[in-house]
């Protein structure tokens, strides 16, 4: 029973460690979230939650940057079990599109040369691109100039109001979400991650990677 009692105190305090660093250094807000449980459902309880495991905990305080450590610890000590979740809006919008296309979108932009900010694999198979705020109203002006707009792509946009789970976090029995790509430190060596990109800058090529796992799965569909 020690034993268990010990290792939970640690794995409490390091997720404090990380909520202290995704609100210090980066300067994201973090939440205190609701979880996925069993069978997929929310452990708000309610039968029809539109976001299951994406949503604040009722009454959850919002951990913002500046936060003390200790103020984070009595936090997650009122919200025992709670996800980290990370309030899109702030500091960051976010592009959601498939992990194959996602994974196919950020090996090209790295030969590119893109400037990219971090981006997020969840469990249940999608990767979440962290953009400048202001993208999720933008984008379906970008699409149409872009060409895209009539395509039938996986592609969408979170934003004000929108909430993505962050590592060490899980999905429940989906499994734990991971960073594709880890937030990369403001080059001025001060606090704060790189800025991330605008969406004009990376949306086309996440578009074209959509479209073209929509042919690939389509053709997989076709007997031989």
């Amino acid at each position: 029973m020690d034993f268990m009692l010990g290792s939970r105190r640690r794995s409490r305090a390091s997720l404090c460690t990380t909520v202290a660093e995704y609100a210090g250094l980066w300067g994201w807000t973090v939440v205190p979230g609701a979880r996925v449980v069993r069978g997929g459902a929310c452990s708000c309880g309610a039968p029809d939650c539109a976001a299951p495991g994406a949503h604040p905990l009722p009454g959850g305080t919002g951990i913002v940057p500046g936060t003390p450590l200790e103020r984070i610890r009595s936090v997650w000590e009122e919200a025992e079990d709670a996800s980290v979740l990370l309030r899109v809006g702030v500091s960051f919008d976010v592009i959601d599109v498939g992990e194959r296309a996602g994974a196919r979108a950020l090996a090209r932009l790295e030969r590119m040369g893109t400037r990219l900010g971090p981006v997020l694999a969840t469990p249940t198979g999608r990767a979440l691109f962290f953009v400048a705020p202001g993208a999720a109203g933008e984008l379906p002006e970008l699409l149409y100039r872009m060409g895209w707009d009539d395509a039938d792509l996986d592609l969408r946009s979170l934003g004000p109001g929108d909430h993505v789970t962050a590592p060490p976090s899980d999905l429940g029995a989906y499994g734990p979400v991971r960073w594709l790509r880890r937030p990369a430190p403001s080059p001025s060596g001060g606090h704060g991650t790189v800025p991330p990109p605008e969406a004009r800058l990376v949306l086309g090529t996440l578009a074209y990677a959509c479209h073209r796992e929509r042919r690939s799965a389509a053709s997989r569909l076709v007997p031989s």
